[in-house]
């Protein structure tokens, strides 16, 4: 067995309801004191929804002095966060909450490292070089599939619309809190995303070739793909069902975890271009390019695909070559996208044959990613992959 290293948060709450006792929970906190300053970090249509309020009025009720910031956009930018953290150090914030969907938790993660730290912005990009302390963190997701509440990972658009990744576990939260009550009546498409890209997450972080692979997350990703699987139907035809979100939002988690320790590969790298250069969601640009993805890898993952198979499909018929249930398993997840309702290709969101060259090279800047693929991603590859995607 190799070496390897496993992070995650401290401290993971599963409270149903739990978010409208955030207050109560922050008072636990080493930094609690009369008057101290929170910022809440989150975006509008969350503010506009009113999802958050029972959160601000709970903080407000145990003395906190409360600093909404709810301008966080879909793939955040890193002006964002930098205006986020000059108002932080401005209102001598002393703790940072993260609500909401990946974006807003991963904007507030590097908040909270800038809120109280001289590193700049530009310095800190990549795997372990964001060092030093932060301020106490509190993440709280509002939907079922980044993980990001469980990850030392925080991805932001540059100027250059590129997506980069801050990677350290420096940026794992003190409390991840999981109310799966904030979920309900999460429209159908967002929760088969979001439910489509936790799975992307179990996938590639049990196929991962890092060097951090590990039987940690091998164990919690075949674990999240059993909750994930028997209950992401649910979730999208019945919206208001709690057992089905709790257990996704669980199986987001663990994911989660995963992925943060063996880390995702060509899927993300191939998606992270269609995000930043179409505006479509994360989890939507993993769906949609996730089984070509898989069956450019088959030829080298096929009996760890035959492994996973039977966690999302149960019935699948196992006692057959690894191959032949790998083929059936990308069939099926191909399949479970388009019952859940999710575009079928990548014309769908506007791309055509004109834009693989840039998607292609963008996918290529990726290396962080690519470099955990079962098999290696060139260029001409890559734009085969987006070709098959259309």
């Amino acid at each position: 067995m190799n070496d390897f290293i496993f992070n995650t948060t401290p401290s993971i709450r599963h409270m149903s309801g739990g978010s409208a006792r955030l207050g109560e929970i922050l008072n636990g906190l080493p930094f609690a004191r009369q008057q101290a300053a929170v910022m809440l970090v989150t975006d509008p249509g969350i503010m506009k929804l009113g999802l958050a309020a029972p959160a601000i009025d709970d903080l407000k009720a145990h003395g906190f002095n409360v600093t909404v910031f709810d301008s966080v956009e879909p793939d955040p930018k890193a002006s964002t966060v930098l205006e986020a953290a000059e108002l932080a150090r401005s209102k001598n914030i002393a703790c940072v909450v993260g609500f909401g969907g990946g974006s807003s938790m991963d904007v507030a993660k590097v908040i909270a490292l800038l809120g109280c730290n001289s590193q700049p912005l530009e310095e800190i990009y990549g795997v372990d070089r964001a060092i030093g302390r932060r301020l106490p963190l509190v993440l709280v997701p509002t939907t079922a599939g980044t993980g990001s509440e469980v990850t030392g990972i925080s991805i932001l658009t540059t100027g250059t619309e590129e997506k980069r990744g801050i990677v350290s576990p420096v940026l794992l939260p003190d409390i991840a809190l999981l109310d799966p009550d904030l979920t309900l009546g999460l429209p159908p498409h967002i929760t088969a995303a979001t439910g489509v890209d936790a799975m992307v997450h179990a996938i590639e972080a049990y196929t991962s070739r890092s060097a951090n692979s590990n039987p940690i997350s091998r164990a919690l990703a075949t674990q999240a793909l059993d909750l994930l699987g028997a209950n992401v139907r649910e979730a999208v035809s019945n919206g208001d069902n709690r057992e089905a979100r709790a257990n996704m939002m669980l199986g987001s988690m663990l994911a989660g975890q995963a992925f943060a320790n063996s880390p995702v590969a060509a899927v993300h790298a191939l998606a992270y271009p269609v995000g930043s250069l179409f505006h479509v969601p994360h989890g939507l640009s993993n769906a949609l390019v996730l089984t070509e993805v898989m069956r450019f890898n088959a030829p080298e993952c096929a009996p760890q695909y035959a492994e996973l198979a039977p966690h999302v499909f149960p019935d699948i018929r196992v006692g057959r070559s690894s191959q032949a249930i790998a083929s059936e398993f990308i069939e099926r997840l191909s399949a479970l996208n388009c019952e859940l309702g999710l575009e079928p290709g990548l014309r769908h969101v506007g791309i055509t044959e004109a834009d693989i060259p840039r998607l292609a090279s963008d996918a290529m800047n990726q290396t962080r990613l690519l470099v955990n693929n079962p098999k290696e991603v060139r260029m001409e590859d890559a734009a085969r992959i987006y070709q098959a995607s259309l």
